[in-house]
């Protein structure tokens, strides 16, 4: 990490944070509120048919303290994780690195960028063919996800932002991940993303030989790899 951090060249931290239910729904933490005025919210937690939930995906650059959220409003699929990637690199990446030859991202080794999801590393193919830049992989090994930077550089700022308050509405999780803050310089942009991303997507084989991927020599078949452009 620190090796690209010297050359100039972007890292990042990605994951997806906890699935939240929109709506007037009670909210853990505390906020001020004026005396005798509570936040009226639903005595249970059955999910609204119109609002359902939301899923947060990140992605943390650590060399400038800036973040990017995409707000999914359906499944997380390694899809999903991609094209929050892709935005980052579109609204924020490529201004913040001009000169960038690769990209570092550093990943937990479950859920929707598992090391072992062919899909993840699919996609990440696209991606790399489409900014043309040369994409390197580490995944935490079980039991260490809590080194994980932007678990707390970052969302443990965003939920520290949006205590005790109902998600009313996508708009308003948008705008309170988009206005957290913190006195280190922390600024986070976000955006809903009203895509579909459906579930139960098979990656044959011959797709996986079609991969320009270089396995690492320490753990290449877990953890560490490159998806290079095609």
């Amino acid at each position: 990490m620190k090796v690209f951090q010297r050359a100039g060249q972007p890292v990042i931290s990605v994951d997806a944070k906890k699935k939240e239910l929109v709506g007037l729904f009670a909210h853990g933490g505390r906020d001020y509120q004026p005396r005798g005025q509570p936040e009226r919210v639903r005595t249970h937690d059955f999910p609204d048919k119109h609002l359902g939930k939301i899923c947060p995906y990140g992605v943390y650059d650590p060399t400038h303290n800036r973040g990017w959220v995409s707000v999914g409003i359906d499944h997380d699929t390694a899809q999903f994780a991609v094209e929050s990637i892709r935005r980052w690199w579109w609204h924020m990446g490529k201004a913040c690195y001009p000169q960038a030859q690769a990209v570092l991202i550093t990943a937990d080794g479950g859920g929707s960028n598992a090391s072992r999801n062919r899909l993840w590393k699919v996609e990440l193919q696209k991606l790399a063919d489409e900014i043309g830049l040369a994409i390197y992989v580490r995944h935490f090994p079980p039991g260490t996800s809590k080194w994980h930077k932007i678990e707390h550089r970052m969302f443990c700022h965003i939920t520290e932002n949006w205590r005790g308050r109902p998600l009313i509405s996508h708009e308003v999780v948008v705008n309170l991940i988009g206005n957290t803050t913190t006195d280190t310089g922390l600024t986070i942009q976000a955006e809903l993303d009203k895509n579909a991303y459906p579930t139960g997507i098979k990656v044959s084989n011959e797709d996986m030989k079609r991969l320009n991927l270089s396995p690492a020599k320490f753990h290449g078949k877990d953890w560490n790899y490159a998806i290079k452009p095609r």
